[in-house]
């Protein structure tokens, strides 16, 4: 097995997990939260690369971060080199492409805390980030850390919007699903089916985890 594209998907699944642990939790807690109109669209868009390919998600993310687009032309400006075919543009990639497989669990956990223990909290006199943290953060835990599961586990595997986002650069954007694929291509089938026996493994138990935890959510 590549170890140094193990390192790099750890990397990559580690970031993106991060990531979205800072972005999501305020959007999912305003989701679950917000009688907002509008509402309906952020969600639609937050699902939107569910049902999107991954070579349609990364066309628009190469289109959206090339040299003819304005973002582009602002971040090369500034760091002095393209987000395309960097670890930075893999990492940009995988939050989007992973930002359902994190929010949607989140939403769920914070839906899941019964409103009374909220307003019983308020009229006790806590003000509502500190009923946050104190309340609805332990209550919905178990959901958050279901999301952060899964969206390490996803990320582990993912191949089509990392393929055209990065390439296939070793040591830079070379993960495993990408090492599986030129094994295959290579004719290198013992390789590739070490590979692939590793990631079956590492996919079951991580889905084990998950059911786990959302047993442990309570119930609406």
């Amino acid at each position: 097995m590549d170890l140094v594209a193990l390192r790099l998907t750890l990397l990559l699944a580690c970031c993106t997990t991060g990531v979205l642990l800072v972005i999501g939790l305020p959007l999912a807690h305003w989701l679950a939260r917000s009688r907002s109109p509008w509402k309906w669209l952020v969600e639609a868009v937050v699902a939107l690369p569910l049902v999107l390919p991954p070579t349609v998600l990364g066309f628009y993310l190469l289109w959206c971060t090339s040299r003819r687009s304005m973002f582009g032309q602002a971040y090369e400006s500034l760091t002095g080199q393209m987000l395309p075919f960097t670890f930075t543009g893999v990492l940009v990639a995988s939050v989007i492409y992973n930002l359902p497989f994190a929010v949607r669990p989140f939403i769920a956990a914070f839906s899941a805390v019964d409103r009374r223990l909220l307003e019983a909290a308020w009229c006790l006199g806590s003000s509502r980030s500190r009923t946050f943290w104190r309340v609805t953060m332990p209550l919905a835990w178990p959901g958050i850390l279901s999301g952060m599961v899964l969206t390490f586990a996803h990320t582990f595997g993912e191949f089509g919007i990392v393929l055209m986002i990065g390439g296939n650069i070793p040591g830079v954007t070379r993960t495993l699903s990408i090492a599986i694929f030129e094994d295959v291509d290579s004719l290198n089938y013992a390789a590739a089916g070490q590979t692939s026996f590793v990631l079956l493994v590492f996919a079951f138990l991580m889905l084990a985890l998950v059911h786990a935890l959302q047993r442990r959510m309570p119930q609406v």
